[in-house]
């Protein structure tokens, strides 16, 4: 099995390779590997792929799952929405 076959965040296009990687560089948290990767930040906020990391996260550590830092992501909408055109004006 090639590990660059195995996807595990089809959000942002990880694989295997890329979140062992990632932890074998010293990122050894949910939180490390949300902000170098980007894991759990598309539109599915983790939903697949939050416990395929905290798995390899957990074996790499030697830990079970529940013992691996993690904590929810807060999911923060925009106040409302807006258009791209009004970044587009200029202002006057």
């Amino acid at each position: 099995m090639n590990l660059k076959d195995v996807i595990v965040c089809r959000c942002e296009d990880l694989t295997l390779e890329d979140v062992r990687k990632a932890i074998a560089e010293g990122y050894t948290s949910w939180d490390e590997l949300k902000r170098v990767l980007r894991i759990g930040l598309g539109p599915c906020g983790g939903k697949t792929c939050r416990l395929l990391v905290l798995r390899e996260l957990a074996n790499h550590l030697m830990l079970s799952v529940d013992q691996v830092n993690y904590r929810p992501t807060v999911v923060r909408p925009p106040l409302r929405s807006t258009s791209f055109e009004v970044f587009l004006k200029e202002e006057n």
